[in-house]
Parts: C-alpha cells; structure tokens; sequence
C-alpha cells in the first residue's frame, strides 16, 4: 500500500514537471516566436499604413504635386501664403520681406523671431533658402516664372495664382480654394474650414450690424489713389477684385462697372468717371501724405460737385489697408469698411 501511494506521488510529481516544461516550451514560442513576430508585422504595417495616409496630393497653378510626409520646414515668398500659413498655426522658418509685411498686414498671429528674411518678394535671396533648406517653397507663380527651375532645385516648390484669368473665378474664390490646399498640405483641412465659418460667420455679424444702423443705401464705390508726377491716380475696384467680394459678402453692392476684364480687379480712372456713380458710397484709400482729394483735387468741381462729396458720403480707409491676403486680412478689411461707414 505504501509503495502504491509512493508511485502515485511520483507519477503527479511527474506530470507537473511535464506540464511546466511544455508550458515553459509553449511561452518560449509564443513570446519570442508568435507574438514577437506578430509585434514586427503590426510595427511594419503601421509604419507603412502611416506613411500611405500620409501622402498628399496638392494642386497649385501648375498642376498636382504629391508630399510623401508633411513638410516641416517653409519658406514663404508671398505674404497671402505667409498669412495662410501663420493663420493654421505655422511659422515659417523664411519669409520673403519681413519688415514691409509689418506695415501692411494687420492679422493676430505674429511672424516669429526666429523667422529668417529672405529677400524681397520680388527677387528672393535663393542662396540664403538653400540655406535653410526647406521642406516646401510657398511663392506666387506671377513673381518667380523665371526662377521656377532654381526654387524647384531647392525644394519641392508650390507655385498659386491669386489673380484667375477671365472666366476662372474671382480673387476672393481664388483665396479660399489655395488657403484650402495650403491646410490640406500640412493636414490642418478641419482647422481651415473653421477659419472659413468663422470669417462667414463675421460676414453675416457685419451685415446687421450696417442693418441695424439705419444705413439703406448699400451702393459702393472702392477707390485707391495716389500722385504720380504730382497727378492723381485713381484705381477703381471692380466685381473679380477681393476687396469688393468681401464688401459684398458684408451686404453692399459694387456700383463700378466698366467695360473689359481687369486680371487685377481695378481699373485706373479719372475723377470725371466718378460722376457716373456719385449716388454710391465713396470709400478710398490713401496715405495721410499723399491725399490727392484733399491736395491735388481740393477745389477742383469735377470733384467738389460729385454728389456724395457735398453728401459727405466719403469714406477715408487707414492707408495701411490690405485689400488682398487670406481670410484673416478678409476679416480685418470688412471690419475697417463697418467701422468707416457706422461711425460716419
């Protein structure tokens, strides 16, 4: 009996050294084997995955560039796409003509220090954004056709036109479809589209705000002047202009019309065209210094006589106005043209 219960102990004693070794043997293979591998397969098609969804495709004015991985490091050679980019959160590491974006351009985000001047927007410094070196070029196609090839060399380089050719939309169109583009490129496209509610948002705030001023008459005229050779110029915007989408948007009607398409959205006219619209709004922009209706113009009756002039339906603008730029200059411009005709 006693030897029976002996071999019984023995043989469980057996069977756990058994188990343990095949469960130590069945661990071994799924730890380093199975689940190991399992691990670097799931690691490798997640990298891979990750850089599938990462690839983007951007159209610019030359056609569809695709970006593997998002760039990082941008240099900007036009100040709309600096405002675009400053606008989803993003500082360049170059940006072409730093200190005169600072007298136009009014919008909150601030260009950083540490952001490094290239040039002008007309002729870029091309060795100081090698030197950079950027992940992506951000310029307008209009200024750098002859020196495409040495940006391209540089980087991969987007190329826009804010000026559409007859037929192919407005400025203002033209503003929301790249600032769009420039979003999708550095995966921000939910950010810019709250940009854009917000701005359509304020455009709507705009409008009751000139509703509940009583104001009736919503006919305009947008006007930039200035001397040359002590003569004055007068630019009259017409529809395709941004500035006159954005007064539209806000409730006002563009009274200019003329004849033929202008690529840049004005025409320049005497002051005797003025008298065809003279039952509009007149709103102008000039320098403090170079006032050419309060210089060259004063006393002239071609001037004195206009209708909204004895009216007092002047509207002088700040002379750093940016009638062009992204939609937070856009909202900047429709807040200038409440407060000048309210407070008026």
């Amino acid at each position: 009996m006693k030897k029976a219960i002996l071999f019984l102990i023995i043989g469980l004693l057996a069977s756990v050294v058994l188990v343990a070794c095949g469960n130590d043997d069945t661990g071994n293979e799924t730890t380093d084997g199975e689940t190991e591998n399992n691990g670097e397969t799931n690691t490798e098609e997640t990298e891979e995955t990750t850089e599938e969804t990462s690839a983007v495709t951007v159209t610019d004015a030359y056609g569809e560039q695709t970006f593997e991985t998002t760039p990082e490091r941008v240099v900007v050679l036009e100040w709309t796409y600096a405002e675009d980019v400053l606008a989803l959160g993003i500082q360049p590491v170059g940006m072409a003509d730093i200190e005169n974006y600072h007298n136009w351009v009014n919008i909150e985000p601030e260009v950083g220090e540490d952001v490094q001047d290239v040039g002008t927007r007309q002729e870029p410094n091309l060795e100081a954004i090698a030197e950079l070196n950027p992940d992506v070029i951000i310029t307008a196609g209009y200024r750098h056709e002859a020196i495409m090839d040495s940006l391209t060399a540089i980087a991969p380089t987007l190329a826009f036109n804010p000026y559409p050719a007859e037929g192919e939309g407005n400025q203002y169109e033209e503003m929301t479809t790249t600032f769009n583009e420039i979003a999708k490129l550095f995966g921000k496209e939910d950010q810019a589209e709250q940009i854009l509610s917000d701005l359509d948002t304020s455009f709507t705030s705009i409008e009751e705000e000139i509703e509940a001023a009583g104001i009736e008459n919503k006919s305009f005229v947008l006007s930039q002047a200035y001397s040359s050779d002590n003569n004055p110029v007068i630019r009259l915007f017409k529809d395709n202009a941004m500035a006159t989408t954005i007064m539209e948007k806000i409730g006002l009607e563009n009274a200019y019309e003329s004849e033929g398409f202008q690529v840049y959205g004005f025409d320049e006219a005497s002051v005797e065209v003025l008298q065809n619209f003279q039952d509009a709004h007149f709103f102008y922009i000039v320098q403090d210094e170079d006032n050419v209706f309060s210089n060259q113009l004063a006393g002239n009756p071609a001037w004195e006589n206009l209708g909204f002039v004895q009216e007092e339906r002047t509207y002088q603008l700040p002379g750093d106005t940016w009638t062009f730029g992204g939609p937070l200059s856009a909202q900047v411009f429709a807040e200038q043209i409440k407060e000048a005709l309210i407070q008026e």
